[in-house]
This record gives C-alpha cells, structure tokens and sequence, in this order.
C-alpha cells in the first residue's frame, strides 16, 4: 500500500483512540472501534485479498468515532434506528474524506470511498457489495455469539436472514466456513433453515 494509505490507517486509529468502550483482546485492553477496524481489514483480506486501496480505506474506516453518535440519541423504534443508520454512512464517509484529503487523496479518490463507505447501489457495484460482505462476515464471527445473548431468539434468527440475504454468493459460501461458538452456529442453521 502507498505512504498516503498508511497515513490515513493512523490517522483513523488516532481519531479511534479515543473510543471510550474498550475491549480485551490478546489480554489487553482496546479501543473498540479500532479492534472492530483491525477485524475487518483482516476480513477483507482473508476473503477479498485483491480489494484496491480505496475498498480497503473504505472499509477500515467503515465505524470512525461510531461512539459519537450513540443509537440512545435517537428515537426509539425502527424509524429512528434508520436514521441513526443513515446519519451514520454519512458521518463516517465524511470523517473518512475529510482525512484522505489531508493525506494527499484526490476528490475524486474521495468521493469513490464515500460511496462505498455509505454502500451506494450495493447490488450493482461490487466493491460496496464486498465491504458488505465483510461487514456481515465481521459481525457472524467476531460478534453474533455475545449479540445473541443479550436479545430474543426470534430477534436474532430475524437478523441473520437479512444478513444472510445481503450478501454475495461468495459472502454467503465464506460464512459456511467461519468457525463460531455453538450456540451462534445452531443459530445460523435455524436462521437458513427457515429462510429456505
């Protein structure tokens, strides 16, 4: 990768280090969001190991200062969980461009990872399609089994059949590979069965 790319990763883990939640990984304790950064440049290499520099930018970036914004600022229910959503994609597109511009990026290097970054025409362009395959890939091995605790069975199953519906066929044949706990592994198979 270029020295502009290496400098917007730092500048997104500086920006990270502030993340108040914290996490213990290897035994130590991590800001979340570059924990959460870390796990999906790592999944992105694992499964699109070809992805350009701009995919990668857009998908270490894809939770920048997500902490800023917490969904308890929102109204309840499922209208003020997606504008929670949608202000989101355009908080952390912002935050993304803003440094990639002071790293050297072109607008027009920006304004392509913004895209991605808010997953703009998903199904029709397979870069915002892959990092939604990561994102998905991310939450199945790094998060569904804690996720699963803390919420209904019904809620959970429903959740991953959107999951499951949003990605590729290449996403989907990746999550079939993934090693997860048992519990978030019957889950998934009940998910897809009643999903077929």
């Amino acid at each position: 990768m270029s020295e502009r790319y290496e400098k917007v990763i730092a500048a997104i883990n500086t920006a990270n280090a502030a993340d108040p939640q914290r996490v213990v990984v290897d035994g130590s304790r991590q800001p979340s969001e570059i924990v959460y950064a870390r796990r999906m440049s790592l999944m992105l290499d694992r499964i699109y190991p070809e992805a350009t520099e701009l995919l990668r930018i857009a998908a270490y970036a894809q939770h920048i200062e997500r902490w800023t914004s917490p969904r308890s600022s929102y109204p309840a229910g499922r209208i003020g969980y997606l504008r929670w959503r949608t202000d989101l994609k355009n908080y952390h597109a912002e935050r993304a461009g803003k440094i990639m511009a002071e790293c050297g990026y072109d607008s027009g290097e920006v304004a392509r990872t913004q895209a991605l970054i808010r997953k703009e025409r998903m199904k029709y362009d397979t870069e915002a399609q892959a990092l939604e395959d990561v994102i998905c890939l991310v939450f199945l091995e790094d998060y569904l089994a804690n996720f699963a605790l803390k919420h209904d069975k019904a809620k959970v199953i429903d959740i991953l059949r959107k999951t499951w519906i949003k990605m590729s066929p290449k996403g989907q044949a990746a999550a079939s590979t993934l090693s997860l706990p048992e519990h978030a592994r019957r889950l998934v198979e009940d998910a897809l069965q009643g999903a077929a």
